[in-house]
């Protein structure tokens, strides 16, 4: 069997993976959105084990806003579900902020990094509580290398068959989101060679990666049970699905993002993913059926999008070829265009899509931070100020 040739991709006018114009969606889809960090030490640069001290002092500002995560080396910020991204934007910066006074207090730093460049103790600090304690007992040494942070979006779906429904149509573009959110290229003190390495370490879990195609609402119920009582999972918070209905949210939960390295990275994932939300519910409601790429091939493109992030070529699950990363974004985001234009983020999108295509994803700016003084601490470095720069002092 001869193989594809990289350089071919499809014509302008080629069919479009997914559903078409937002038609029956009267008004903007709410987002909430969910950001992970690391802690870091700024004089080792290695991760710190304080994320439950972090999140207590931060939660005087933040209340319900602030969370644990798995690891020490963890903290997670949340906002609030919005309909205007503007106002998203602002929290999304107020809580960074609120997170950085936090770890300064203890003299460390939070890093938006999906992974930790520099100092992973194994196995990792995990956090106290009953139900950490329950994951170790059950996925062993999976917990050890655990400290990968990710993004995950919300966008309000309240019915469960739609939303079910949305998460079918949603699939074929998983490994595109991958593309644009890259932030992980380094793990542990190496460059993995993968753009978003989080995206590999996190698929080792049972249920994790692309979610199945889902036949029913009660395909997914009888499914969700089976794995629960297997003890596959502890409960339905543990389906690590890339796309998942909120197990205790009236929302579509998009979790296949690597954490964003500034907050413009962030806002720019929240407007795609409920712009795609968008165009699947109106296609849902169209009765359009969503394409059905063969697991196998999802799989693959969901590799090689992390391998490579905006470089290289992406597999087109649909067409089965190969085209090159950034024709396959622009592609989405042209079928996109009436979802966000309705939303009124169009011009925010073509701005940051234009941003990315010129300095790269976080992977890109991770290593060119590194290629300055061949310097891991450039890398931290560069990542702590771009997760947040306090203001200048007049």
């Amino acid at each position: 069997m001869t193989s594809q040739p990289e350089q071919q991709s499809p014509p302008d006018d080629a069919p479009a993976i997914g559903p078409g114009a937002p038609v029956g969606v009267t008004a903007p889809l709410t987002v909430g959105v969910e950001e992970e960090f690391l802690l870091v030490d700024p004089i080792t640069r290695a991760v710190s084990p304080h994320g439950p001290q972090v999140a207590t002092t931060a939660a005087g500002e933040l209340g319900h806003r602030v969370g644990t995560e798995l690891t020490r080396y963890q903290v997670e910020g949340r906002t609030e579900p919005h309909t205007r991204l503007a106002e998203a934007a602002e929290e999304l910066r107020a809580t960074r902020a609120a997170l950085s006074r936090a770890a300064a207090g203890r003299g460390l730093r939070i890093a938006s990094s999906g992974s930790p460049i520099i100092g992973l103790a194994t196995p990792v600090p995990l956090t106290p509580g009953p139900r950490y304690a329950e994951s170790l007992s059950l996925f062993r040494a999976l917990d050890d290398e655990q400290s990968a942070c990710a993004c995950h979006v919300h966008v309000g779906v309240a019915d469960p068959r739609e939303a079910i429904e949305v998460s079918n149509h949603l699939r074929p573009w998983l490994p595109t989101l991958t593309t644009l959110t890259a932030n992980s290229p380094y793990w542990a003190g190496r460059d993995t060679g993968y753009a978003s390495w989080r995206t590999i370490n996190w698929g080792r879990w049972p249920v994790a990666g692309p979610p199945p195609y889902f036949e029913s609402p009660a395909h997914f119920q009888d499914l969700v049970e089976e794995l629960i009582l297997t003890r596959t999972v502890m409960d339905r918070g543990g389906l690590y699905w890339d796309i998942r209905p909120s197990h205790h949210l009236p929302t579509v939960e998009v979790r296949v993002a690597d954490a964003g390295l500034t907050t413009e990275d962030t806002i720019l994932l929240a407007a795609v993913i409920r712009a795609l939300v968008t165009t699947a519910l109106a296609a849902v409601r169209a009765g359009e059926e969503a394409p059905r790429p063969a697991p196998e091939l999802l799989r693959a493109a969901c590799w090689r999008a992390a391998r490579d992030g905006l470089t290289g070529h992406a597999l087109d699950p649909i067409t089965r070829r190969l085209i090159p990363q950034t024709t396959q974004a622009e592609r989405m985001l042209r079928i996109l265009s009436p979802a966000l234009r309705r939303n009124g983020d169009l011009d925010l999108v073509r701005t940051q899509w234009g941003r990315l295509r010129t300095h790269g994803s976080g992977a890109d700016r991770q290593r060119a931070a590194y290629r300055r003084r061949s310097s891991l601490h450039d890398v931290v470095d560069h990542v702590i100020d771009a997760t947040y720069t306090p203001p200048t002092p007049w």
